[in-house]
């Protein structure tokens, strides 16, 4: 499963998956969320009262999270307790959304889906989008220019959606009444989200809609255990270190590499070795400076251009089976979304160990970083309407909006025991035969538009999930956050990933020896040049007060 991840070239597929299970768009690049700059909204976004945050206790952790962003993990699943009082429906409510799966059968031919309704108590009907070229950008548009809108429309943080201030204000209800402070508690599931979560759902100092929580981490390099165990082990003391054992490893004669060709990818992991910020970083006088324009940045460059003219890279660009080769080890390592997402490989590879690596200092000297993601995958406004109507999607947003462990995220996930899901020898769920083909679209679906906080969740794989979990926690002394997180920059929603793609063309020419690094330079003023600039003075003006200097 791939996944969306800050300055990374992944597809958008799959960054929330079947159960909403630490699968995440974490750190989306290109992307604004929500506190609005201009116009006064950044001063009355900052002022606005955020949902009362109360944790959800119904089930206790194997390994509890923390504040700092620990996730907490489960080795299995817990019995499951119930959430909501009654079902939230009294009719019919329709909503737009996406998914990142192969389409579910439709709501007259999916048994899994009409379940569902019985449990709410009406009919739940989406449009949904497939993640296919634009499909969700035009999808949206054709649906808020017809003007027969759907009660609730999801609003992605990196699809390119612009303008969202006046168009939330001029189509959509202000929830604020509803949601700011402790009118949440009436609704103890999106009571249950994190605040952090809810700052991407503030625009012009109104709460607009139920935020999608995703893992707080970002990308991380995992490896084969095995492999570079033949080197002394996945770690290094700095970057000529880890250049020397990837060489090692690399024997073109077996057709055997050290690092999967995603260059990009592999670049972001070197910057913070480098200790270049989160995408932007915040100065003294409380300017930015993007990522791009920094000395760590160009020295990350060249770095990976040094990797790549050692050879160390698997050779084929455009490779779809990477995954599989580092799970048998024919290839090291890769980035991977987070550090969850090593039991991806256990469905390759039962056997095998893999390693995340800790960032470390390029030199001895410099203080590495790590990036920590985005955290949130957007949020979901209603259409205006009156209080009643408010109130029913409300309590719909909040079953849909289920912790793990509960009756409710069961029935959203996985559907009826004994028709669209089993349990294992060790009482965990598995798919029947037509749950698998009833459940996965629109369980996607509907983790894009609703989601609880993520835990670590990997059954059967005990050992995993307590490394998972001792690697965040040593992720999470290096951590960084972009400061523009929860901010919303309309510049940046309108061509922020088209000046972003053209910067990076030029990034993996470079590193891939086609172009000269004194090209950089050109490349970044025509980055700033193009939007970069103005993408700045608009998150300046909606920067968090509290948002701590970079570099003291």
């Amino acid at each position: 499963m791939t996944s969306t991840t800050s300055q990374a070239g992944f597809s958008r597929r799959g960054f929330l998956g079947l159960a909403g299970l630490a699968v995440t768009a974490a750190g989306l690049s290109a992307c604004g969320g929500g506190g609005a700059a201009g116009n006064g909204g950044a001063a009355a976004s900052a002022s606005v009262t955020l949902p009362t945050y109360k944790e959800f206790t119904g089930v206790t952790p194997d390994i509890a999270g923390n504040a700092k962003g620990l996730q907490a993990a489960y080795f299995k699943l817990p019995t499951a307790v119930q959430s909501v009082k009654a079902p939230p429906l009294k009719g019919k409510v329709t909503g737009l959304t996406e998914t990142f799966e192969t389409m579910s059968p439709g709501l007259k031919d999916n048994p899994f889906w009409q379940r569902l309704n019985a449990k709410l108590g009406g009919d739940l009907e989406l449009q949904i989008a497939e993640d296919i070229g634009d499909g969700y950008p035009a999808k949206f548009a054709t649906v808020l220019a017809s003007n027969d809108l759907p009660d609730m429309m999801w609003v992605p943080p990196n699809q390119g959606i612009p303008n969202v201030g006046p168009m939330l204000e001029a189509k959509f209800q202000d929830l604020t009444p509803y949601l700011s402070g402790d009118s949440v508690l009436e609704y103890p599931n999106l009571a249950a989200l994190k605040p952090d979560s809810w700052k991407t759902a503030v625009v012009n100092g109104k709460i607009w809609g139920a935020p999608i929580p995703s893992t707080p981490f970002g990308q991380v390099y995992a490896g084969n255990h095995d492999v570079w165990a033949q080197v002394g082990g996945f770690e290094a003391a700095n970057a000529e270190e880890f250049l020397e054992k990837a060489k090692e490893l690399t024997r073109p004669g077996e057709q055997k590499y050290a690092l999967e060709p995603a260059y990009i990818n592999a670049l972001h992991m070197v910057t913070e070795w480098f200790g270049a910020p989160n995408s932007w970083a915040v100065n003294k006088d409380r300017t930015l400076t993007h990522l791009y324009e920094t000395d760590e940045y160009m020295a990350g460059v060249e770095f990976t251009a040094k990797m790549f003219a050692a050879g160390v890279f698997y050779p084929d660009a455009k490779a779809s089976d990477i995954r599989t080769r580092v799970a048998n080890g024919s290839v090291a390592a890769q980035v991977l979304v987070g550090p969850h997402d090593i039991r991806s490989y256990r469905a390759l590879n039962k056997s095998a160990k893999f390693d995340i690596l800790i960032p470390f200092s390029a030199d001895g000297k410099v203080k590495p970083v790590y990036d920590m993601g985005y955290g949130t995958v957007g949020f979901t406004p209603f259409k205006k309407a009156e209080e009643g109507k408010i109130r029913e999607l409300l309590a719909l947003m909040n079953y849909l909006s289920a912790p793990f462990g509960t009756v409710e995220y069961m029935q959203k996930n996985f559907g009826e025991l004994g028709q669209d899901y089993t349990l294992d020898a060790s009482g965990n769920p598995a798919l029947t035969e037509a749950g698998a083909i009833n459940a996965p679209g629109l369980v996607s679906a509907l983790n894009i538009m609703s989601s609880p906080e993520n835990v670590i969740f990997n059954p059967g794989f005990d050992d995993d999930t307590r490394y998972v979990s001792r690697q965040e926690e040593k992720l999470l002394e290096f951590a960084w956050r972009n400061p523009t997180n929860g901010s919303y920059s309309d510049t940046n929603a309108k061509v922020g990933a088209k000046i972003t793609k053209q910067l990076r063309d030029k990034v993996v020419d470079i590193i891939t020896g086609r172009a000269k690094i004194d090209e950089l330079k050109d490349a970044v003023k025509r980055w700033k040049s193009e939007g970069g600039d103005k993408m700045r003075d608009e998150y300046q003006a909606a920067l968090d007060t509290n948002a701590p200097v970079f570099r003291s």
